[in-house]
């Protein structure tokens, strides 16, 4: 059987380094009826319950290893039908497996649409991942109704979990509406939600909250969120509370749409008709989307929302979310360096929750506040080693941030000692392990989501050297994201061949140095762009290696002369070829700026011509204030993976700082035109 089979294969594969044959995808022996689990998915897919039932027998009848998986979808296609036998039958099928506790959710949630809320504080304590929201208010809404949680604890767990909710579902709305009802979350805790809501976009969300407030906040809900501007206009001159928490709704929405428009309701007059600490989080909201739009008045609009608050409640943090005050940081970080308000830094970074500011990003941007903040001589001294001592805490991680802060401290980025090779009895367990194998048994068979669930559960529990091991199973067949993203959880030992592998070694070395770039870059890209699979595709369409979209992919191969049909765009030759040619186009037309580049790769190439407008700053201050979470993210990565593989290649380990290179601010009017038709 396959599962044997997968055990000896993974002792006899390549190394990560990158040697031929562990470039080749992931092809595994095939197991008897293989076929007949790909018919149990698109029987699931097409709704076939008859023929899923049979095919799961038929595999359940051969002992197929991923009998299992086929049971679960034939269970959990029917659970809307099923009886608590019918589930502890098959927990008793497949104990300590991924399908059982993924099917004790599924459970979880039919039982809380079902209101047996016995049914649900029984089943409750033996799931494991404990990873679902819903679930979590449905078991907390149970435990209230048995009189087991009451009070306190009740309002501040039952609040988190609300609050954490991404938008409107049963269990943790009915949670809600049941405490409301019983006074235990209040009016504020609805209409923080509702700001919550507003500042997400979420206008179900936001009705859904106000509804708990009272049929008339309902209402005014709607109307508001019909037409913001004109529901201000029907407000009177002194509007009660209801009037004055629905009026900041409207602003934030308002400013969500063109932050200037909302900047000059409150200072035509809605500053002084709400209390001062809701207009301060009127100010608060409009400098987060002027900060969004990279509008250079946004730390000013953010000042005005302090100053308010200060005057208002000066002995509270104001109730500000993370994302808004980390754009209070960006927006400052965005001003001339001369005239940065490192103060507005330092007090938004403060005002964060704990959790936040133990982000590297903060921690680094305080500490800079710290030194820019602290009195020259001996005044300043201890501030001065406050912030050192803060650097110092991230410096050395192989994280961007991590590598800037070493550099602050005037120190070289080293790279970190290897781990201890992996034993043969190490090996051994990893291969042994049943999860591992099902999960690369459902990769090779095309059921990626399925894999990677199966590979993520399994991990669970695992000691460094147990992760090291797994991780390099997945490294030895090819699975290069599992093999990256499994020895990432690692924190003492480190195997950055793992976490940094180099397949296809040959061939970017030698794109890179045709065409001109550094391999250390394309290698960093690829990284972060496809974790190296093949055939990855984004939900937006990009495919490969280098995640190219097909326009980019026809219009890079028109650029550099290669006869192109859509099928090629996976293939490894191809899709590096035309993924390096755009990249080398795309740094030209930035003159060289690795930020600007790799942002233009991810976003295209129009919005950092944008967003390099304004202000000139340094190209650290510029990556942190791109507007995109996903592009911000990006740059970041890809920039630290270059470090990191500019040694890993046989380089010297260049400095973060030199690879930003200059501070980033409006082309010079008199450099070489932008190549406007870059796609």
């Amino acid at each position: 059987m396959l599962a044997a089979a997968l055990g000896a294969a993974a002792l006899s594969a390549a190394p990560c380094g990158g040697a031929r044959a562990a470039d080749t995808p992931l092809r595994l022996p095939a197991a008897g009826g293989d076929d007949l689990v790909v018919q149990a998915r698109e029987a699931l897919r097409s709704g076939d319950r008859t023929r899923l039932a049979a095919l799961t027998q038929r595999l359940q009848e051969a002992g197929h290893p991923l009998a299992m998986w086929a049971d679960y979808w034939r269970l959990s296609a029917s659970l809307a039908q099923s009886q608590q036998a019918d589930l502890d039958a098959f927990y008793e099928r497949w104990p300590g497996s991924y399908v059982e506790d993924r099917l004790r959710n599924d459970w979880l949630l039919e039982l809380g649409k079902r209101r047996d809320w016995a049914g649900v504080r029984a089943e409750f304590p033996r799931f494991r991942m404990n990873d679902d929201r819903e679930v979590t208010c449905y078991h907390l809404l149970a435990r209230h109704e048995a009189g087991e949680l009451a009070g306190a604890a009740l309002r501040e767990q039952a609040r988190a979990a609300w609050m954490a909710q991404r938008d409107v579902d049963d269990g943790c709305q009915l949670l809600a509406q049941t405490l409301a009802d019983a006074r235990v979350l209040t009016a504020a805790d609805a209409w923080a939600r509702a700001r919550q809501a507003a500042e997400a976009n979420r206008p179900r969300a936001l009705r859904a909250a106000a509804a708990l407030v009272s049929d008339a906040a309902d209402q005014g809900a709607a109307a508001m969120l019909a037409n913001p501007a004109r529901f201000l206009t029907r407000l009177p001159p002194a509007p009660n509370t209801l009037q004055r928490e629905l009026a900041l709704l409207a602003l934030m929405r308002i400013a969500a749409g063109d932050p200037e428009v909302a900047a000059a309701q409150l200072q035509s007059g809605w500053a002084g008709r709400l209390r001062s600490e809701l207009a301060a989080t009127a100010w608060a909201h409009v400098a987060r989307q002027a900060a969004l739009r990279l509008q250079p008045q946004a730390a000013a609009h953010a000042q005005r929302a302090w100053q308010l608050w200060e005057r208002a409640r000066d002995d509270q943090t104001p109730p500000w979310s993370d994302d808004t005050l980390a754009w209070q940081v960006r927006a400052a970080l965005r001003q001339p360096e001369a005239e940065r308000d490192w103060a507005l830094v330092q007090r938004a970074i403060g005002a964060m929750s704990a959790a936040e500011r133990r982000d590297e990003a903060w921690v680094y941007w305080g500490a800079r506040a710290a030194l820019a903040l602290a009195p020259r001589g001996p005044a300043g001294d201890a501030a001065r080693a406050e912030a050192a001592e803060r650097l110092a805490g991230i410096a050395g991680r192989l994280s961007f941030y991590g590598k800037l802060a070493t550099e602050a401290l005037d120190q070289r980025f080293e790279l970190p000692p290897p781990a201890a090779a992996l034993q043969d009895a190490e090996r051994e367990a990893a291969s042994a392990h049943p999860g591992l194998t099902r999960a690369l048994h459902l990769l090779a068979l095309g059921l990626r989501s399925e894999g990677v669930r199966e590979w993520n559960f399994s991990l669970r529990g695992l000691g460094e050297r147990e992760l090291l091991a797994a991780a390099q199973r997945a490294c030895d067949h090819a699975v290069w994201d599992r093999c990256i993203n499994t020895s990432d959880r690692t924190r003492t030992e480190v195997d950055l061949a793992q976490r940094f592998p180099t397949p296809f070694r040959e061939e970017v070395v030698a794109k890179a140095r045709e065409i001109g770039l550094d391999p250390a870059l394309m290698y960093g890209l690829i990284r972060q762009e496809s974790r190296f699979i093949t055939d990855a595709r984004s939900h937006v369409g990009a495919s490969g290696l280098m995640q190219l979209m097909p326009a980019t992919a026809r219009w890079t191969a028109r650029k550099v002369g290669l006869r192109f049909t859509p099928g090629m765009i996976n293939d490894p030759q191809v899709n590096l070829h035309l993924g390096a040619s755009y990249l080398k186009l795309v740094l030209d037309d930035f003159d060289g700026s690795l930020a600007m580049a790799t942002a233009a790769y991810n976003a295209g190439p129009n919005r950092p011509r944008r967003w390099r407008e304004g202000s000139t700053i340094e190209a650290a201050a510029w990556a942190e204030g791109i507007p995109f979470n996903e592009t911000r993210d990006y740059v970041k990565k890809v920039l630290s993976n270059q470090v990191l593989y500019r040694a890993l290649l046989g380089g010297e380990v260049p400095a973060l700082s030199a690879l930003l290179g200059p501070p980033i601010g409006p082309r010079d009017p008199a450099a070489r035109a932008p190549d406007r038709e870059l796609p």
